[in-house]
């Protein structure tokens, strides 16, 4: 596996940044290993450099100092809500892999306090109904050199089951169907504009009150095709994903992230304004 390069943005100077496997359930078979507690310093030190550019245009500007970079996907994480602020990742066809396992760790790069230990989902799909959920998705990109990282509970949120399931998964599963033919570009994340339900063995800690989700092919949003969504924690299984379609400027609003940074201020303005035309290439 390669190391990972934790980068502090400004602090520190060190430079800028599912095969169908739906079921992130506490009933399926699954493994959990608890990271020895990490010092605080952890999140500061320079590992190994992973030169991997998940992002293409920019990852987001606006979240926190902790970001991670990986083979399989930059993350930035959140110490506050203990989950990530955003997740971006690069899907093709070699980056897919089936059969992958579950092996629930708290994130070793991260300090202890700013991340979540496995037992904090303990009772949490019967108590309200979630999943483990992977943002950066583990069936799409199991075949990366450290898809194990892709089971860091960094990588994880509380994800209702019917969401998780539903209309969540069926868009996973037409993002990775479209990357046996293209590069696909994601960034996604959740949103917390209300309160859901805490954690039974976390209770300081909410789960997401929905998420998003922004797509692109091509060398550039600009230049191929791009689709956002954005879906409720409560939405029902059989909803259709297709009806959840946003524009970007509507998840900046919501989070306070500026999207895909490198493009050219009047080019952004100009798409994020607008609905994408990808969606008919997800099928809808």
């Amino acid at each position: 596996m390669k190391l990972n390069f934790i980068k502090l943005l400004p602090a520190l100077l060190l430079g800028a940044c599912s095969t169908h496997q739906p079921q992130e359930t506490a009933e399926q078979p699954q493994t959990e290993i608890t990271a020895p507690a990490p010092a605080r310093q952890a999140a500061v030190a320079s590992v190994a450099a992973v030169s991997k550019d998940n992002c293409l245009v920019g990852c987001p500007v606006g979240g926190s100092s902790q970001t991670l970079v990986r083979d399989a996907y930059t993350l930035n994480n959140n110490a506050s809500t203990r989950f990530a602020n955003w997740v971006a990742y690069k899907m093709t066809s070699a980056t897919q892999a089936s059969g992958r396992s579950r092996t629930w760790r708290q994130d070793p790069d991260l300090p202890a306090a700013d991340t979540l230990a496995p037992a904090a989902y303990t009772g949490a799909n019967a108590a309200i109904a979630v999943d483990r959920g992977h943002q950066a998705p583990l069936a799409g990109l199991g075949g990366s050199s450290d898809w194990q990282s892709l089971n860091y509970l960094s990588n994880i949120t509380p994800q209702k089951a019917d969401l998780n399931q539903g209309a969540w998964v069926r868009l996973e599963d037409k993002e990775r169907a479209l990357s046996n033919s293209k590069t696909v570009y994601t960034v996604t994340g959740p949103l917390f504009e209300r309160n859901i339900a805490t954690l039974p063995n976390a209770p300081a800690v909410q789960i997401p009150s929905g998420y998003w989700k922004i797509l692109f092919t091509g060398s550039s949003p600009a230049d191929g095709k791009y689709a956002a969504f954005i879906m409720d924690q409560n939405t029902p299984r059989n909803a259709n994903f297709c009806n959840f379609q946003v524009t970007v400027s509507q998840i900046e609003q919501k989070t306070g992230l500026n999207i895909w940074s490198s493009l050219p201020a009047n080019v952004a303005n100009t798409i994020k304004a607008q609905k994408g035309s990808l969606g008919s290439d997800l099928g809808c």
